[in-house]
């Protein structure tokens, strides 16, 4: 009676995808050329996976939502050049100086081949420290350890060790297309809401698109009549940046130093909300890629038993940055009057790595 019922379904969407012009992702893996993706309450069980997993795009896929970035979509995106100007969006490596969650400074070093003749760099770095893609190795699905379309930790680490979801998957692949930067700062600013980006506070929907609506976007995705197309990429700004120019080195060092540990996390930084109607935006507009300006794009440390990063990245593969320089790119956009622009990252191409620095510029 089920495959029945199934059957039936899968023709009465191939008749309304004959009238509409639309061509409906129905049957795994799914076709990254649709112009119709289910919602995330409609996702189809997948045997194996944990409830809400969208991994979708076959048994061997290693690089998630950035399928959506097609030949297509890219050279749609393309049309986004119009001045020409450059904004790159990457902070120094050694911004911050101390990072947080404990992680290594950023260590440089100048190797003298012949002197006064010939030089080399040396780095010893974290790739999370500073701005970052968090890959798919990097968070799991706590509750069954599941990383990225059936990953587990001993694929990452240890004698059995390989190439699953690690990070030169998404460098083969390469990550380009139309972005939208959501200025929340500026929106809180003139709304009289007030906040330290170093501090616990939680981003919610509403606030979202009401930023979106003040900027002339609604953030809904275009399946629900909104502006936001498949395979763009979310930037939101929340203003860690300015925040960090704004604080004393021993104020940003106290910050990034506090105590990390689960069950006694004192790290705290702004970051969009753990609601269902944030779940419900990022999975439904599919994003190829999210990002934001803050060191964990979530507010943190979680106030629900679960984190947001879970269903970005295990769940839905969905590349997600942390700690972009926004602040040229909202003065950009403010200029220019416009919120949307070609976005290009180079992500580290490391077989078995678990993330990198984004290497992001957008293009107006």
């Amino acid at each position: 009676m089920a495959e029945q019922k199934s059957t039936a379904g899968q023709r009465l969407t191939q008749i309304k995808d004959f009238l509409t012009m639309n061509k409906t992702a129905t049957t795994i893996p799914w076709d990254p050329n649709s112009t119709k993706f289910p919602m995330r309450k409609e996702l189809p069980k997948i045997p194996g996976a944990p409830d809400d997993a969208a991994w979708v795009w076959g048994n061997d896929d290693n690089i998630g939502r950035l399928n959506l970035l097609t030949p297509s979509r890219v050279a749609a995106a393309a049309k986004e050049i119009r001045t020409g100007e450059i904004v790159p969006v990457n902070l120094p490596l050694n911004v911050p100086n101390q990072p947080a969650f404990g992680r290594e400074i950023f260590k440089h070093e100048i190797k003298v081949l012949a002197e006064n003749l010939a030089y080399d760099d040396i780095y010893h770095l974290n790739t999370q420290s500073g701005t970052q893609w968090d890959g798919f190795r990097h968070f799991a699905h706590m509750a069954t350890g599941n990383f990225y379309n059936g990953a587990k930790g001993s694929d990452i680490v240890g004698p059995s060790a390989n190439e699953k979801c690690s990070i030169h998957h998404w460098a083969d692949h390469g990550i380009a297309g139309r972005a939208v930067l959501l200025d929340y700062r500026a929106y809180a600013r003139s709304k009289g809401i007030t906040y330290d980006p170093f501090d616990h506070h939680a981003i919610t929907y509403a606030q979202l698109a009401a930023c979106g609506k003040e900027q002339g976007i609604d953030i809904r995705p275009a399946a629900q009549g909104g502006d936001i197309h498949i395979g763009d990429i979310l930037l939101i700004r929340s203003g860690w940046k300015e925040a960090y120019d704004s604080k004393t080195p021993e104020e940003r060092s106290k910050a990034a130093l506090r105590t990390h540990e689960p069950g006694n996390d004192g790290q705290r930084w702004t970051g969009v909300a753990q609601e269902e109607e944030i779940l419900d935006w990022l999975h439904d507009s599919y994003f190829a890629a999210v990002g934001g300006d803050a060191p964990a794009f979530e507010a943190w440390p979680t106030e629900k038993p679960w984190h947001v990063h879970e269903y970005v990245l295990a769940l839905w593969g969905m590349p997600l940055g942390e700690m972009l320089d926004l602040e040229r790119l909202a003065e950009k956009c403010r200029e220019r009057g416009r919120w949307t622009f070609f976005f290009t990252s180079a992500p580290a191409n490391v077989p078995g790595g678990v993330s990198s620095h984004v290497n992001g510029t957008a293009i107006f």
